[in-house]
């Protein structure tokens, strides 16, 4: 069962399999957010992603950041990202339209940042989650026949 469906501007409609949802900075080190704070979490959360989700491409929705001090520190200036990062398995038809569509299904692992632990739905997600180019970043895959367990056939 899905957690949520989307309709991307594209029109495409995809489906929200899993999501992990984890506090921007709540392990932040010694210091303040800053660029090179934040690009280490944002190459953190792409290499768990890939991890996690080893078969499918991931995909990083380029975050928005404010700069709410005009001072820089000895890292450059404060640097703030959305407090909630996302990581989500999504599903949808396949790609290439020859493939026989019950066996075959495109998926991508998107990584995003957004301000509250709403999960995304229908057409109320954020507009550059809905604008992923789903056709240029997806693939298609087959989908395997699950494993028998000890006793069926």
């Amino acid at each position: 069962m899905a957690l949520a469906r989307l309709t991307l501007a594209s029109g495409r409609s995809v489906v929200l399999a899993e999501l992990r949802l984890s506090s921007t900075y709540g392990e932040l080190p010694e210091g303040y957010p800053c660029r090179p704070v934040n690009e280490v979490r944002i190459q953190g959360l792409l290499r768990s992603a890939a991890h996690a989700y080893p078969t499918a491409p991931v995909h990083l929705v380029p975050p928005p950041r404010e700069y709410p001090d005009q001072y820089a520190g000895a890292h450059g200036p404060v640097e703030i990202l959305p407090s909630v990062a996302c990581v989500g398995a999504f599903r949808s038809t396949a790609l290439d339209p020859s493939r026989d569509p019950v066996l075959y299904r495109s998926r991508l692992t998107i990584v995003w940042f957004q301000s509250t632990t709403f999960v995304p739905s229908g057409c109320d997600a954020e507009a550059a989650l809905r604008d992923v180019a789903w056709d240029e970043l997806a693939q298609d895959h087959e989908l395997q026949d699950p494993p028998l367990t000890p006793g069926r056939r």
